[in-house]
């Protein structure tokens, strides 16, 4: 049986264990599923797939239903985590709540489940306005809404800031023999409030696991979102994280992305501008090896005047390790004085390694400053002659330039421990031994 089929059998045991909880949830799933059917599983005569392949993480006999799991305590993530500083937790083992290693809260802002918000009344005029209201309808996006079970549900209320930062790490165990996970996150951050937002997802265990997450984030007038994407897990886990998020006036809403392991990674990220006066930034770093495989495909939709966008997005690609970026902007006509850039900067270490890179711009206003560029080279071999001349041996030379290539995106990481903490993840990417100083 394929894989399409057999979810959408899956599904009737689904409803059948969680459709009675809510019926408007249960009618949303039931139109959703309808939808995974029509549209399937994208595949590369879509534009937008057009250098992206699903079939290798397909092809496997997903589980889909996981058990909690109580096995694992918390010396066994400690190292996935950010653990320098005080953080509100959401862990989530195999797809659930893991209580035992979170910390949640009701103080002032929501930090908690989304199996709670989705079936207790405190929350359902919150779900009402947000769930399911900006994921385009398409046939990955759709086939999570259709499985929406578990996740993490945060909302911080008018005026007020988070006062930690707040961690969402899904674990898989490979207790199965493959995993299909499809974790659900609502983030709501209010008038004239502010959060910053660590996601995480980890494979414990070399077992297949193929993660298709769905995070919709809506951010008021003058709220402040910071959110960052950690991605380095092993080499049979896969991930289509999909991150859609609105912005109402004077918003500021960055994200940041580090990709830097996993067999395939393909990170969907949206972004409507819905007011006057809004800034997004979108921001990543891609190191990877061997076969790995990192698709960036993002847009930026400049509704209305005076706003601003910034992509930038640098890759290190080596041996036989494939990179893609599709950025668009789409400019609509009422979008006067808009400033947009986006950058796409590509290092290729290896002559077997690949990047396709498509910035685009598409502008209907006709009093704007937009601007895009996409560069593909090697090592700068008079750099790299200066440095090794200077007593430099040439792995560390190579590390250093490496470094300084991807820094400028470090530089607006505005967690310090967090910093730290890429930081060395990238120089161990890098395989060298420096001590770059923050």
């Amino acid at each position: 049986m394929e894989l399409k089929d057999k979810l959408v059998s899956s599904f009737l045991a689904f409803e059948e264990e969680y459709g009675g909880e809510n019926d408007d949830l249960h009618n949303i799933r039931n139109q959703a599923i309808k939808d995974f059917e029509q549209f399937g599983f994208p595949g590369r005569k879509e534009e937008a797939w057009k250098y992206t392949s699903l079939k290798s993480v397909l092809k496997h006999d997903y589980s889909f239903f996981p058990k909690k799991n109580d096995s694992i305590e918390y010396r066994d993530i400690k190292e996935y985590l950010i653990n320098d500083i005080d953080t509100y937790n959401l862990v989530f083992i195999d797809g659930v709540y893991a209580s035992h290693l979170s910390n949640t809260t009701h103080d002032k802002i929501d930090v908690c489940l989304m199996s709670s918000a989705l079936n207790k009344s405190p929350y359902k005029a919150v779900i009402d306005n947000y769930f399911n209201k900006i994921a385009p309808k398409n046939g990955i996006n759709s086939l999570n809404t259709a499985f929406t079970r578990e996740g993490a549900y945060i909302h911080i209320h008018k005026n007020k800031m988070a006062d930690k930062p707040i961690q969402i790490v899904n674990f898989s165990t490979g207790k199965e023999t493959a995993m299909f996970l499809q974790p659900r996150n609502l983030i709501v951050v209010d008038e004239n409030s502010h959060v910053q937002i660590i996601e995480r997802h980890q494979s414990l265990t070399d077992s297949p696991v193929l993660t298709n997450s769905v995070t919709e984030i809506f951010a008021d007038k003058r709220a402040i979102v910071d959110y960052y994407k950690i991605q380095n897990d092993k080499s049979d886990a896969s991930l289509i994280d999909n991150t859609f998020i609105e912005q109402k006036a004077e918003s500021l809403c960055s994200v940041h992305t580090f990709s830097l392991g996993g067999k395939l990674t393909r990170n969907n990220l949206n972004f409507y501008q819905k007011g006057e006066r809004i800034d997004s930034t979108l921001k990543g770093i891609t190191i990877i090896e061997g076969k790995q495989h990192v698709d960036h495909n993002t847009l930026v939709h400049h509704i209305e005047p005076n706003c601003e966008s910034h992509q930038d997005y640098k890759g290190i690609f080596d041996e036989n390790s494939t990179g893609v970026f599709n950025g668009k902007v789409l400019v609509e006509k009422e979008a006067q004085q808009t400033n947009a850039y986006q950058s796409n900067n590509n290092v290729l270490l290896n002559d077997k390694a690949t990047i396709n890179s498509k910035p685009q711009l598409e502008i209907f206003a006709d009093d704007v400053r937009c601007s895009h560029g996409c560069t593909i080279g090697q090592l700068d071999e008079i750099a790299l002659h200066y440095l090794r001349s200077r007593g430099i041996p040439k792995k560390e030379a190579q590390g250093l330039l490496m470094y300084a290539f991807a820094n400028n995106v470090l530089d607006s990481v505005k967690i310090p421990e967090l910093k730290k903490r890429i930081n060395t993840q990238i120089a161990h990417k890098l395989g060298v031994e420096v001590g770059f100083n923050l």
